[in-house]
């Protein structure tokens, strides 16, 4: 039994066990994992019903798209398939939050590219565990000019565009980076739209 079971072993083991399993998601410590769990408690059993019902529905429906391994519940993501977005431009990114950070921001119309993850050899993330083949595929099958590399401004993220950089540039591909006005050392989820949009619009040549 594990430390946290321990600690609320005076309680019913299903409520216990509500609030072990949502003390596991990031951000959620004990205390606010009590109080969703009570929260949860008290509501309707439709509502609770409902919850269990998306979480169940997403883990069974959603997959990745096989064109930019965004997040999609069928082929191909909605995005991929808006014949308005702009075909000759990919945006790499680290994950599908980003997409969801950059397109908040109102200011990008063209593709995506997913790496699910990004260099970090002391946590046994190397380059053949990220999506890089398949974009390198990408940019000599499709009608791309423009590669944006949009990985976090931190050392992992840095390391990163640095590889996929150095493996574009002899395919002739004009190459930027987002520009500096995102804080070094955070994550494209948390920055406003404001300053994101900024970031995508004064993107630097590499």
């Amino acid at each position: 039994m594990s430390s946290r079971s321990r600690e609320y072993d005076f309680m019913v083991e299903p409520v216990a066990r509500l609030i072990e399993e949502f003390s596991r998601l990031p951000g959620i410590g004990p205390k606010t994992a009590s109080r969703l769990t009570f929260f949860l408690l008290r509501a309707d059993a439709e509502q609770a019903q409902a919850l269990a019902e998306a979480i169940t529905a997403m883990k069974t429906h959603v997959t990745l798209c096989t064109r930019c391994f965004n997040i999609t519940v069928g082929d191909l993501c909605p995005i991929c398939v808006d014949p308005t977005r702009d075909q000759s431009k990919i945006c790499v990114v680290e994950d599908p939050l980003d997409v969801l950070a950059i397109e908040r921001s109102g200011v990008y119309r063209g593709l995506y590219h997913v790496l699910h993850g990004h260099l970090a050899p002391l946590d046994g993330i190397y380059r053949e565990h990220l999506k890089i083949d398949a974009l390198l595929d990408r940019v000599r099958s499709e009608p791309v000019t423009e590669v944006i590399l949009a990985t976090n401004p931190n050392t992992e993220g840095e390391a990163t565009a640095f590889l996929i950089h150095r493996e574009l540039t002899p395919l002739g591909v004009r190459i930027t980076r987002l520009a500096r006005g995102l804080p070094t050392g955070g994550d494209l989820e948390w920055a406003d739209a404001e300053t994101l949009g900024s970031a995508l619009e004064g993107r630097r040549e590499l």
